[in-house]
Parts: C-alpha cells; sequence; structure tokens
C-alpha cells in the first residue's frame, strides 16, 4: 500500500504514534509519505520506503495568520497526485481531516480513501469550543474509516458529537523491543541520578495544566519523608516554572532534576523506579505504557483511559485525580517493598509486550486498512 501520514511533528503522543506507525508499515514493505510542517522528531535519518513532504506555510500581507489548513490541502493533493496514494490517514480530526477532504475534493476521480485517528486532545479540548464542533463532526462523519485510541474516546467521541458512525478503537502501542528494561550491570546511568541509591521517579509530558506537574513534586516531598529519592521530569512546558517554586518551597528542589526534552526517552525511561502521571484528562497515555514496557509501575489517576492501561494493584495504582495523599501512599507502598516492586515491574513488562506491542498492534491497523479500501 501507499500511505500518506499526516501529524503533528512535535512530542506529544499523537505525532509519536504516526511516527512510530508510518515507520515500521514502511519496514514491511508499505510505501509511507509523512506530511507536515517540519520532520516529526522521531523520524530519524534515512529510512526505507518512508518520504518526507514539507508543508511551506506562505505569509501574505493580506492573512492575518497563515492559512496552514490550505496549505497542508494543497500538499496533501500533491503528494497523492504524484505517489498515487491509496490511503490518506490523517491523526487529529480538525485542521488534519478536513485538509485531507478537501485535498480529495480538488482532486479528479475518487481520490483515496481517508482515515482519520482519534488521540483525544481534538476531541476533549479542542472539541469543546462551540466554533470548533461542526467542523470536528464534519471531518469525522466525513472520514472513510475513524479509530480512536481507547474504548474510552471512541464512546465519548460518539456521545458528544453525535456522530452516526462506527469508530474502530485501535489502541496505542508501543516498541517494546526499543523500549526495554535496562540489562543487568548497566547501572552507571543510575548512579549519575542516584549516586547513593535513591529511589528514581519520573514524569515525562509537556508541563500542561492537565498534566498536574505540581501533584508530582507534592508526591515526591512525601516519599522523600519516608526514602531517599529524586525525581527527573523530562519535558518543557508552561507549568515547569511552577513546579520549581513548589519544589522550593516544599525543600526538595535539590531532589528533582529538570532533563528537559528528550528524543531518546527510552534511554531514560529504564532507570525509573516508578512513573508517575497524575493527570487531570489522559485519553489514552500513552507516556504511562512506555514507561511500564521498561519496567516502571504506574502511578496515576483513575480518568479517560488510563484503566484500559493500568490494572491498579497488579502494575501499577490508579488514584482520584488530585488525591496526592493517596497517591504518595500508594508511591512509599510500592518503594518500600522490594518483592511488591519487584513484582509490579515484571508485570508492566508483561502488560506491555503481551497487550500492547507494536507487533501486536500494527497489523490492526494493516487491517483496517485494507477494509475501508474494500468500501
Amino acid at each position: 500500500m501507499k500511505i500518506a501520514m499526516v501529524c503533528y511533528p512535535t512530542h506529544g503522543g499523537s505525532g509519536v504514534l504516526a511516527t512510530e506507525l508510518g515507520i515500521n508499515l514502511a519496514q514491511k514493505g508499505h510505501q509511507v509519505h509523512f506530511i507536515s510542517y517540519s520532520a516529526p522528531f522521531r523520524l530519524r535519518g534515512f529510512q526505507e520506503n518512508v518520504y518526507y513532504h514539507e508543508v511551506d506555510v506562505s505569509a501574505y500581507p493580506l492573512f492575518k495568520y497563515p492559512p496552514y489548513d490550505l496549505s497542508l490541502a494543497t500538499k496533501i493533493m500533491e503528494v497523492v497526485q504524484e505517489y498515487h496514494l491509496d490511503i490518506v490517514h490523517v491523526h487529529y480530526a480538525i485542521p488534519h481531516a478536513i485538509s485531507a477532504y478537501l485535498a480529495k475534493k480538488m482532486l479528479p476521480g475518487k481520490g483515496p480513501k481517508v482515515l482519520t485517528t482519534l488521540h483525544g486532545t481534538d476531541i476533549t479540548l479542542v472539541g469543546k469550543d462551540e466554533s470548533f464542533y461542526p467542523a470536528v463532526k464534519f471531518g469525522i462523519e466525513q472520514s472513510d474509516g475513524v479509530t480512536a485510541v481507547s474504548r474510552y474516546l471512541s464512546e465519548r467521541t460518539i456521545k458528544e458529537f453525535d456522530v452516526k458512525k462506527d469508530i474502530k478503537v485501535i489502541h496505542n502501542f508501543v516498541d517494546t523491543h526499543r523500549f526495554a528494561p535496562v540489562p543487568a550491570g548497566q547501572s552507571c546511568i543510575k548512579k549519575r541520578f542516584a549516586p547513593n541509591g535513591e529511589r528514581i521517579l519520573m514524569h515525562t509530558s509537556n508541563f500542561r495544566p492537565v498534566k498536574r506537574l505540581t501533584d508530582a513534586i507534592e508526591i515526591l516531598a512525601q516519599v522523600r519523608k519516608a526514602m531517599p529519592a529524586v525525581m527527573l521530569l523530562v519535558g518543557e512546558g508552561p507549568d515547569r516554572q511552577a513546579s520549581h517554586e513548589l519544589a522550593q518551597k516544599l525543600g526538595v528542589l535539590d531532589a528533582v532534576e529538570y532533563l528537559g526534552t528528550q528524543d531518546y526517552i527510552e534511554n531514560l525511561l529504564g532507570y525509573a523506579d516508578l512513573f508517575l502521571l497524575p493527570s487531570g484528562e489522559e485519553s489514552f497515555g500513552l507516556a504511562a505504557l512506555e514507561a511500564m514496557s521498561c519496567g516502571a509501575p504506574v502511578i496515576a489517576t483513575r480518568v479517560g483511559g488510563l484503566p484500559e492501561v493500568i490494572t491498579s494493584g497488579t502494575d501499577g495504582y490508579l488514584f482520584p485525580v488530585g488525591d496526592v495523599k493517596a497517591m504518595s501512599e500508594g508511591a512509599i507502598r510500592l518503594l518500600s517493598d522490594e518483592n511488591l516492586l519487584d513484582r509490579f515491574k515484571t508485570a508492566a513488562r508483561k502488560k506491555a509486550v503481551e497487550q500492547f506491542s507494536i507487533d501486536i498492534v500494527v497489523p490492526e491497523y494493516e487491517s483496517f486498512y485494507a477494509q475501508i479500501l474494500k468500501q
């Protein structure tokens, strides 16, 4: 098959999934064309069967804001025409699904099939804006196929947008070969972060308010009352300063290390004893899955799609949003019992390999591609 992969190139879950999916499909022999305003951050170096097409957004004096959606539609049309693509797979309903629909209408004949994958923000955040609601609904209903990364997101989309269309659930996945526990004996990096054997807590995100970064700082402060511990924070975003100020106020700033944005997060996750994801909203929780694949149990909130990823009491713990006391107690319970922690680590890795491996999930996309091509 010849497939266009339209996504945002940033460090969010949608860009990660789209890139990893495209690379894996290319390795299977499909021709994959990435279309975005810059190269996706996980598209590293030359990949056989992989092409990248940059969307050129021209700034005309007439426009207050550059019309990215129109530029994207034009680029999709050009790539489809030149390479005779079968499918345009877009990630996010707007503007990508709308741009793909417009590109298809500009093409002669029937054009390619359009598949839209919903990742969450386009439904839970953008979709709440009444000015976008009709566009989101239209983009979904005009797609030839629609997938969602969790049952929660599928059900919420159908309910909130009253869509008369089947939404297939295909969960996010992880490359369990790359995201793997650190081999025994390779502890030099861990000593760099925890020179005296401290427990390592980790959190990765875009540091937006919905991620509740300050809750993670409060958990660290409570854990440190029970045992030596440090926190590694990976990412950048608007709440970085607030977390820094809180860490200073609580007297734990010396135990917090800000590592910034990391393209190779798999090289760090394996050193975490515990991963924290105290979010107010998560449609799936790809960061949690990547941590679990590296053998790190997760303390998270019982929201959105997280219960589809984490089995509370087996490979992590789920608590109500904002219940820092309960999350801290759960973290201390795990970190103070070596046998319990080892069981949770083993279960977390087992869950990732047996249910969410890239080798299991990508064939689901291939099957769905074949299904919509037959329509």
